[in-house]
């Protein structure tokens, strides 16, 4: 049996939950539908921070033009001015709803990190800022009698009548068989899709479905080259790449050679606050000419109270694996960790396809051009998230959920996980041809072993997982320069003409446009 609701929103980390409360604000109906457990998300491991201008020193303008700096010439400056504007009232709003920011004495404590010309990043409980987040906005949210949260709902495909997005199919965790919700409109809040390869610090749930659901339903996909690794993932033999933020740099970490030599100054001048995807391709340039597997985070020049304060959640964690980060070099290599592309989206949200619109890593707004600031992804999440949701519902005055036809779910046949020997070689593929450094050979091998397997009889979870490995690798091959996350070897410097944004649409070749809005 088909359920219908006033507005469906997939996924719960922040841009998920934002959005959630503007549309029930409204006195709608709310169904959010999550892969895992309504807290589970990549916003439940941010540990960086939130930038934001709040403090005296501080102003939009500086905010905004960080980011334009670091999205190397792609950012789309209506996109980033919105986002640095109205991110400080959603802070503020934010801390009226209880989210507890670090403080001392009072005031909030804002701290430095990588390509910011200001102290501007709050934290909470020191690295556990994204936690504190999603608890404080599943508390607001639980105020609102009007959403109902599904956890365990694997979504699979979205329903498209008459060109207008109207719902989604997805695995009913009770009945355990496919089933279909209807609504006016769809958000899309899915996150990204870090686990593409096989050394990424995102949880198992960024598998990016939510990209390729879009895809498949019409949408244009905007900038999908992009990927952001991080610099610094934990590097011990049988740990998961666990993050180690850029704040830590930001207090004066130092990155060492398995030599022990500081080796930043070499590759650039700002040294360890280079933006991350120049620390990134250093390490990787370091690790090759020392014949490494990694590198070195030092913090033991800084005070041990201060870091255990600092870092609580960090320093806990490398303790399971016999590390004392006030003692020991920490052993760390580059890892996957954001995707600047996604859904092509206008400032409200909306995508190319009526209904359908998304918030956050799932999408594309210019915000973060070919190279995210760090710390403004959670930014970008509460203040999209708002604006989708406020959109959704202005642009569906006029529209009745009364006259779907309601059709039969299909068959559970295809309804299944994605296949372990699809991931397995996907993410081994992506690692090593359409990874940190990429070249037009690799890139073309890679998109021939994921053809080869799109032709063989995939479910619908690893028809979506391939199909994101091929935009990917597609797009890194149509950009035939190095700009931000993305860099070709065979083309090592940056190119006029590729100024603009890669755009990608089912049935059609790549083709390009100067700025995201449409």
């Amino acid at each position: 049996m088909s359920l219908v609701t006033d507005f469906i929103v997939i996924g719960s980390g922040v841009a998920g939950l934002r959005a959630s409360i503007a549309l029930a604000e409204s006195g709608a109906d709310v169904t959010v539908l999550t892969k895992d457990k309504a807290s589970e998300s990549n916003t439940e491991y941010a540990q960086g921070g939130v930038a934001v201008v709040l403090s005296e020193d501080d102003d939009a303008e500086l905010h905004e033009g960080d980011t334009l700096v670091a999205g190397a010439g792609l950012c789309d400056e209506p996109a980033v001015e919105t986002l640095v504007t109205e991110g400080t009232k959603y802070i503020k709003q934010l801390i009226d709803w209880g989210t507890e920011f670090d403080r001392e004495g009072g005031k909030l404590v804002f701290t430095q990190e990588a390509a910011h010309s200001r102290r501007r990043i709050l934290h909470a409980h020191g690295d556990s800022t994204g936690a504190e987040f999603v608890r404080s906005l599943i508390a607001r949210a639980r105020q609102e009698r009007t959403i109902n949260l599904l956890p365990f709902a694997n979504t699979e495909s979205l329903i498209v009548e008459d060109g207008r997005c109207v719902g989604v199919r997805f695995l009913d965790p009770i009945l355990r068989s496919p089933r279909e919700v209807y609504g006016k409109a769809v958000i899309m809040c899915t996150g990204g899709a870090g686990q593409l390869y096989q050394h990424t610090t995102n949880p198992p749930v960024a598998t990016g479905d939510g990209m390729a659901m879009a895809y498949f339903a019409g949408a244009e996909m905007a900038d999908m080259e992009f990927i952001q690794f991080h610099p610094t993932a934990l590097s011990v033999e049988g740990a998961p790449r666990f993050l180690l933020s850029e704040a830590m740099r930001g207090e004066g970490g130092i990155l060492r050679n398995v030599q022990g030599e500081r080796f930043m100054s070499r590759y650039d001048q700002r040294q360890e606050l280079a933006p991350r995807d120049i620390v990134s391709r250093s390490i990787v340039a370091e690790m090759r000419r020392t014949g490494s597997r990694h590198v070195f985070l030092d913090m033991t020049a800084l005070d041990a109270e201060f870091l255990r304060e600092r870092f609580p959640k960090i320093d806990a964690t490398c303790k399971q694996f016999g590390l004392d980060i006030a003692k020991d070099m920490l052993p760390v290599s580059p890892a996957s960790h954001y995707c600047m592309g996604g859904i092509r989206t206008d400032l409200h949200g909306r995508s190319t396809v009526p209904g359908l619109y998304a918030a956050g890593e799932v999408s594309c707004t210019g915000v973060h051009g070919a190279n995210r600031l760090a710390s403004n992804s959670l930014l970008e999440g509460l203040v999209f998230g708002a604006r989708a949701g406020e959109a959704a519902v202005a642009d569906s005055l006029k529209f009745g959920v009364s006259d779907f036809r309601l059709s039969e779910a299909p068959s559970g046949q295809n309804s299944q996980p994605i296949s372990t020997a699809v991931k397995k070689r996907v993410k081994r593929v992506m690692w090593e041809r359409v990874g940190i450094l990429r070249d037009r050979g690799s890139l073309l091998r890679a998109i021939s072993e994921f053809e080869q397997i799109e032709r063989s009889n995939l479910g619908t979870s690893s028809r979506n997982f391939v199909t994101l490995a091929l935009l990917v690798a597609r797009a890194a091959l149509w950009r035939e320069e190095a700009r931000g996350g993305h860099f070709r070897s065979d083309f090592p410097e940056q190119r006029e003409e590729f100024r603009v944004h890669s755009i990608q649409k089912q049935g059609s070749d790549i083709s390009s446009s100067p700025q995201m809005d449409f």
